[in-house]
This record gives structure tokens, sequence and C-alpha cells, in this order.
């Protein structure tokens, strides 16, 4: 039988509502975590990450993948002081494989970390999950941003159905929906005023999507010849939602997206983060497919399931339901493993974690971070190790 995945926890340090021992209780045995408390572009010391792993290991997990060390803007959008900012990453990898900590997951999303329009949208159950509504964002980025040019970025229905969206929301429906919007800055809680977004959008008037690939490349071929040295294994998450958005570019949405970054500094230290619920939320993307051809780069998974509507819009669905067929996933990453055994590969269990499950029970009584509540996500463990032991054993045991 081939090594299980590694089961992970996201934890968000020592403020997390959900608790070391509650991570410990779900089954998982490693924790994916990072410290969040530094600004973005500071080093991370030796002796702040060896605070956190001590905490960790002390309740008896390890501290398995760093989810995220974020990036700079400037590396992001080529500006004057990247090279700086470059070097300041390269000392938080080496203080990392100093301290055994090798998987780091990152993204070079701008502006924001990921997107939702909806934080509590309600099922039939009356479970709570995350939303993203095709005509809140377009009502939000034409009468509420604003944006020059948003209105060549939508179709006259589109405008039309965005604006009677807008026109049926009561005062602090739309002030929510700001809120939610304005949020996702990585590295902070911070939630932006409508001038600060703009001041953000503004950074990037000169960044398409061409720039943005060359200034990944940039950052990639600057860091990876450093983690390579010290062990450790970079894998970039893909763009959350995996289109553009608000005028920003998005460069790691698809297939082909995924093979510009792995081609653009050929390595084992670069590799992919392999998130279903990302890439599965453009119906182009064949995420099976996706595994058998690029599974060999994938160092990180997050697996999760999102219910994709004809208008673009998606909610976040129970991890084995969904528009991805997730047996079909979770057999190719299996067979993958198999591939990695039969090479003399050693990363054969490769950490694996719920994403973004939803709010069930006593998961209301906490006021935890969106899309990281505990019983949510325990159930998303519990199906996705009860789904990786049935296809091991139908396929080797039989």
């Amino acid at each position: 039988m081939l090594s299980n995945l590694t089961q992970t926890f996201r934890w968000f340090g020592p403020q997390d509502p959900v608790t070391l021992q509650s991570v410990r209780q779900t089954g998982a045995t490693g924790i994916v975590t990072a410290l969040h408390h530094i600004p973005v572009g500071e080093e991370w010391t030796l002796d702040e990450i060896n605070t956190r792993k001590a905490i960790i290991n002390a309740a008896g997990l390890d501290w398995d993948v760093v989810e995220s060390v974020n990036i700079h803007e400037s590396i992001k959008t080529a500006g004057s002081e990247r090279d700086k900012y470059i070097e300041l990453y390269i000392k938080s990898l080496k203080n990392l494989a100093k301290a055994d900590i090798k998987t780091v997951c990152y993204n070079f999303m701008p502006v924001l970390d990921w997107t939702r329009t909806d934080l509590d949208y309600r099922l039939p159950n009356n479970a709570s999950a995350l939303r993203y509504d095709a005509r809140a964002l377009a009502a939000f980025d034409l009468y509420i941003l604003e944006r020059a040019s948003a209105s060549a970025t939508y179709t006259p229905d589109q405008q039309q159905k965005a604006k009677a969206f807008l026109d049926a929301l009561s005062a602090d429906e739309k002030q929510q929906l700001i809120n939610n919007l304005l949020a996702g800055l990585p590295g902070t809680n911070k939630t932006l005023t409508i001038p600060e977004f703009n001041e953000y959008l503004q950074r990037y008037d000169k960044t398409d999507a061409k720039a943005l690939k060359n200034n990944l490349a940039y950052f990639l071929q600057g860091i990876i010849p450093a983690a390579e040295e010290a062990g450790v294994k970079m894998c970039i998450h893909p763009d959350d939602p995996p289109f553009p958005i608000l005028g920003l570019p998005r460069v790691v949405s698809t297939e082909a997206d995924l093979l510009d970054v792995v081609n653009s500094c050929p390595s084992p230290s670069n590799g992919l983060t392999f998130c279903t619920g990302s890439l599965g939320a453009r119906p182009d993307n064949d995420l099976p497919g996706i595994v058998e051809r690029l599974g060999a780069n994938f160092h990180f998974l997050h697996l999760r399931n999102v219910r994709r509507e004809a208008d673009g819009s998606f909610y976040e669905d129970e991890h084995l339901n969904g528009s991805t067929d997730m047996y079909a996933v979770m057999k190719n990453i299996i067979l993958e493993q198999k591939k990695r055994a039969e090479s003399g590969r050693e990363d054969i269990a490769i950490p694996m974690r719920p994403d973004h499950g939803h709010k069930l029970l006593d998961d209301f009584r906490y006021n935890t971070y969106h899309g990281y509540s505990a019983i949510g996500r325990l159930k998303g463990l519990a199906e996705l190790r009860g789904l990786e032991m049935g296809i091991k054993r139908s396929l080797f045991d039989a």
C-alpha cells in the first residue's frame, strides 16, 4: 500500500479560534500556517520561525507547509525595490530551511489574495458557505468603485443585471458587499477604503498579463536557485478566482499558465499547489487531466469543490459534490503517488488539506476565519480520507 497523503489543517496562529488541540482531534498530523504578524516583505527571522514551530510541536503536530510567505507588491509590478525584496524573501526561505520547514506555498495575485462577494451564503440545510456572485462583482466594479474602464469589461446584459442587483440591496447589504471585496489584502486584516483600493489599482496601470507573467518569471529566477540549494520546495497557488477581476490581470489560472510557471525556471524546487477549488471555478480546466500531466510538479494539495453557475458565479460546495469530479482527481493523485514510488522519489506523502469548509453545527459559535471553520473542515477531511482509502484499496488490494 502506498503512503497516505499527509493530512494537514490550516491554522492562523495562537489567536485562531480553532485551537491546535482541536486540529489534532480531526486526525490531521500537520499544520499549514504562516507568520501573519510579520509585514509583507520583511524577513522571517529564525527566532520567529522556531517560536511558532515550538508551539505547534508542543501540541503534538508538525509544521509541514508555510502558507504563505507573501510577495511584496513591488515584485509583482517590477518596482524599483523588487531586488531588495527578493533578497529578503531568500533570507526567509533560508531561515525556514534551517528550521527544517521546506514546503512554501505562495501566490502571485495582484492586490487581493482571494475574492468572494458573499461570506455567509446559506445553503438549503442552512450551512454557511463562501460565494462569488458575478452580478455582485460587476455591480461593485461599475457602480461603487466606478472604475474608469469597467463599462468596457461587461456586456450590456451584464451591466443591466448588475444594476438590478445593486438596486435590490439595502444600505447595510451594500456596505457588507464593499467590506467583503476589500478585505482580501495579503498579510493583513485591514479592510481598504475605496480611495485606498483605487490607489492599489493604479499601481497596475502599466502591468498587463504579459508583464505580470514576466515579473513572476523574474521572481522565480531570482529565488529558485537559493531555494533548491536549501532544499525548499516552492509551490504557487492558482488565482482565486481564476480570471481577471476589477481590471487586474491573472496569470496562474489555466493549465497553460501552470506549465509556464514550471518552464520559467525548471527545478525540483519550482512546483505547484494544486487547488481544485480555484482551478475548478473555470469550466475549461480539466482537473483530472492536469493531475495526469502536471502532477509530478505538485508539492501541496488544496482539495475543495465549487459549484459553478452559467454566468461565472460559483459557491463552495461539499468536498465530494460540486462541479469537480473529486473521485477522478483523487484517483489520479494516487496514480501520481505510484509513479513517484516507482521512480524512487521520496515525496510520496504529498501534504493535503481540506479547504474552505462550510460552517456547520457549533461552528456558528466561533468567529473563525472565513472558510476555516472546525467542523466544516473536519467533515471535508473525513470525506477525503475515506475517498483516498477506498480508491487505494480498490486499486492495490484487488
